[in-house]
């Protein structure tokens, strides 16, 4: 009996090879969206851990002093003190022949116990490297790209400034990819070139584990100066990953969705193979098989298809994801902080975890299919009707089952308020909740409609009776879709809204005419500064009504990151920002220096509301400051600390700028002011003037470059979407045949045909469209107060666009007519004798 099982599935699976193909397409592209994002994700992943190692090394603790690093005099203090494993760090980026390199200037004798890259340098170019100024040392793999070898010349640029240096060497080792990119010298050269003369980027340390290593930290901690903080390597790689955690997360989320879309063309696929094959599994029933050899058999079916296409969408996911990694890193870069990854590296755990979510959704996706051949007696399940009748009534417990889904999303939220994760379980809930809700909907649509087909003709009136009579076939090709397209929606509304809030908050904070500032990239400790001799002589141009000194740093300490930006806005200004929540008076108390601002994810993530105090690691040790208030903020997700120039200059001992924000005075000329800046910088320094509308329109460039990788992700999950659907119709065809054969029979046309179809999917994808809008909206609600809050604590108004909504419906439209094409015109060429022959 197993063996004419057996025989069975085969043959009746290989007369619709046509309809495996297309399921096994779609879960491909669902697995190959999921492995793909994780394959990028990794890699950047391992590109960062690859950075902090570059850095870091062997070190368990670091050293980090203030916005501009450490005195060196503090590392001399230790090794006079008898501090051994320790080993100064100057660390910052430099551009050369259009690559970004990362500078190390480290102490040859004691780099042995950290890092370890100059244990296979040649012994003569570490001597040349102590010796002569100038030199460095560059990484095998970034020479060979840029066509440079030992004794070659290579000009960096450095926060304005160009300085040249003379290769000793290369570095090189087993894993070249590590080191890609990677630039050392001699610590006093880096001082050097990167303006850093008597300052360090950091000290680190090796120290024993256990209490001998913690009495080692408190010894350790009691000799630096107030402004300097021992942090634990590992707390440090935790705070930068941190950064970027939340936005892969969003990924991963996208990306499963598509999975999810997949997850209903395997339900409606083995559906229908189960529903074709109903009379010949009344007859196996009826010979002697039993209920748990028909569940067996359809489950086997389903992980033999799933396993084909769960393999295909590895091999796809694969070379998908070298593609996601460009614009995966290319966005870390824009946001957060500069991540080369050459190539995809190709770890097992996202192949595995690809495998496992595509055999898993195809197993779920077909137990209710399984259950159906299983659970029908062998007399109903010669009845079609029998099924349709029992889908209809199924349609109020699957809505009642949607709307306790939507209730626990919403006892989710409330019980985890400010969890992430908890909002994407969250989410889903409420996705699936609502899906469940379409076979309802539907059939009320498919009522509402009746009336209206009676004026409309036969055709139109039978392809709506078509809809309703299918139920159990449309209504999931139409919830596939109206996933989709809701996705489409609510991405769209949700960035739309980001846009529209980014273009406001560009509005109300360029306020000024030209923007100065250094390019390329700063250092990571020592941020780079305009020469004063540059801003006195821009002071003193002509033209200029104001010029707005800024000042952006980062302040590292356990576990933490904490950006800073530094205005001196006179007091008599009205305020250039829009605060969210604010005291009375804050604008006064900021700009004279009583209080700070912080920005709205700050705020978020810190818990800190205006009237609060926080607490700033400076010179002079821990300092409290009161909050002022809050201000909308779109910079920077982790959130900005804003103070006054003069108070961040006392705090700090840091009285340079990063950037001039230039007000023009009435009738004075942008462009001549522009040469003016420029002539004073030339041969003093590089810098970059750029107007407001340049900055303007630079700042959109990058916002819309982030969410680039965002519309590919919804685009691939439409693209599921239309091959469920053109599953669907495909089936439908066959179910119908011999329908379609009488209709000709009886004197319908070939064009009858096509327009009864078309009228069909359209009225399909009509009802998907439809009801993806107040999907759509639901999800762009969840996007943008709950996801976006949660992950970045930015706030934003919804803004709904018209254009958006009828683009959903159209897109829903057209989608089922391009999927109904080819059903549509083999239907009319069927030759009607054919199917009244299979009668």
């Amino acid at each position: 009996m197993v063996r004419l099982l057996r025989r069975a599935s085969r043959r009746a699976l290989a007369r619709r090879w046509w309809l495996l193909a297309l399921v096994v397409i779609g879960i491909a592209i669902g697995v190959a969206v999921v492995v793909a994002v994780d394959i990028a994700n990794e890699s950047a992943r391992r590109a960062f851990a690859v950075s902090l190692e570059n850095v870091g090394g062997r070190a368990t603790h670091r050293i980090v002093g203030g916005p501009t690093g450490l005195d060196e005099r503090v590392y001399a203090r230790l090794r006079l003190s008898g501090v051994r494993g320790a080993a100064p760090l100057v660390e910052a980026y430099a551009t050369a022949r259009g690559e970004t390199l990362r500078l190390l200037g480290v102490d040859p004798f004691a780099e042995s116990g950290i890092r370890g890259h100059l244990g296979a340098v040649d012994g003569d170019a570490i001597v040349r490297l102590l010796t002569e100024p100038g030199t460095a040392l560059l990484a095998a793999p970034t020479a060979e790209r840029l066509g440079l070898r030992a004794g070659d010349g290579l000009e960096l640029s450095i926060g304005g400034r160009r300085h040249a240096v003379t290769l000793v060497g290369l570095l090189d080792g087993e894993n070249r990819a590590a080191i890609d990119g990677l630039l050392l010298a001699d610590i006093g050269t880096a001082q050097e070139i990167a303006g850093a003369l008597g300052r360090l980027s950091a000290i680190d340390l090796v120290l024993p584990e256990g209490a001998t290593g913690k009495a080692r930290a408190a010894d350790i901690e009691r000799m630096l100066p107030p402004e300097a903080a021992l942090v634990r390597a590992e707390a440090r790689g935790e705070a930068l990953a941190q950064m970027t955690r939340a936005f892969r997360t969003n990924l991963t989320a996208m990306s499963l969705l598509a999975l999810v879309v997949g997850s209903f063309l395997i339900y409606n696929t083995m559906t229908f193979a189960v529903l074709q094959r109903r009379p010949l599994l009344a007859v196996l029933r009826a010979l002697g098989v039993t209920r748990g050899e028909l569940f067996r058999l359809v489950l086997a079916e389903a992980l033999a298809i799933g396993l084909a296409g769960t393999v295909l969408g590895l091999a796809l996911g694969a070379g998908l994801g070298l593609g996601l990694v460009r614009l995966v890193t290319r966005t870390m870069t824009d946001l957060y902080f500069v991540v080369t990854v050459r190539e995809a590296g190709l770890a097992v755990a996202p192949f595995v975890k690809g495998l496992a979510l595509g055999l898993a959704a195809t197993m779920l996706a077909t137990l209710p299919a399984a259950f159906e051949a299983a659970s029908t007696a062998p007399r109903l399940a010669l009845l079609r009707s029998t099924l349709e009748a029992r889908v209809r009534r199924a349609s109020p417990r699957l809505a009642a089952t949607g709307l306790a889904m939507i209730g626990a999303a919403l006892l989710v939220l409330g019980l985890a308020d400010r969890g992430l994760i908890a909002g994407f379980v969250a989410l889903f809930l409420l996705i699936l909740g609502l899906t469940l809700l379409v076979p309802l909907a539907v059939a009320a649509m498919v009522r509402l409609a009746e009336p209206l087909a009676r004026r409309a003709g036969v055709v139109v009136r039978l392809a709506i009776r078509a809809i309703a009579a299918s139920l159990s076939r449309t209504g999931v090709a139409i919830a596939a879709l109206m996933l989709a397209v809701a996705t489409v929606v609510g991405v769209g509304v949700m960035i739309g809204s980001f846009r529209a809030s980014v273009e406001t908050w560009l509005d109300s904070t360029l306020r000024a005419d030209l923007y100065v500032a250094i390019p390329g990239a700063g250092g990571t400790r020592m941020p780079a500064h305009l020469d004063p001799a540059i801003v006195a002589g821009v002071r003193s141009l002509p033209g200029l009504e104001t010029v707005v000194g800024a000042r952006y740093v980062t302040l590292e300490s356990e576990g933490r990151l904490t950006e800073m930006l530094a205005l001196d806005f006179p007091a008599s200004w009205a305020p250039p920002y829009r605060f969210k929540d604010a005291t009375p008076g804050a604008w006064a108390a900021f700009a004279e220096g009583r209080a700070v601002l912080v920005t709205e994810p700050y705020a978020y993530r810190h818990a800190v509301a205006p009237g609060d105090r926080i607490v700033l690691r400076t010179t002079g040790g821990a300092h409290e400051l009161p909050v002022a208030g809050v201000l909308l903020d779109y910079s920077s997700e982790n959130g900005l600390v804003v103070l006054a120039h003069p108070l961040y200059a006392r705090l700090y001992g840091d009285p340079h700028y990063s950037a001039l924000r230039l007000y023009l005075a009435p009738g004075a000329d942008a462009a001549v002011v522009a040469d003016a800046v420029r002539r004073q910088a030339d041969g003093v320094q590089a810098v970059q003037v750029r107007s407001n509308r340049e900055l303007r329109a630079l700042s959109l460039a990058i916002f819309d470059r982030t969410f680039t990788i965002t519309e590919v992700l919804r685009l691939l999950a439409v693209a599921v979407a239309f091959v469920g659907t053109l599953s669907a119709l495909m089936a439908l065809e066959l179910e119908r045949a011999r329908e379609y054969a009488v209709l000709r029979a009886i004197g319908f046309t070939p064009g009858q045909v096509r327009w009864m179809v078309s009228v069909q999917t359209a009225l399909m994808g009509l009802a998907a469209g439809i009801l993806a809008v107040p999907v759509g909206l639901a999800l762009a609600v969840m996007l943008i107060e709950v996801i976006n809050r949660r992950a970045f604590g930015w706030s934003m108004q919804p803004i709904v666009s018209p254009g958006v909504l009828a683009g959903a419906v159209g897109l829903a439209v057209l989608a089922a007519l391009a999927a109904g094409l080819y059903p549509a015109f083999r239907l009319a060429r069927a030759l009607p004798a054919r199917g009244l022959r299979e009668e």
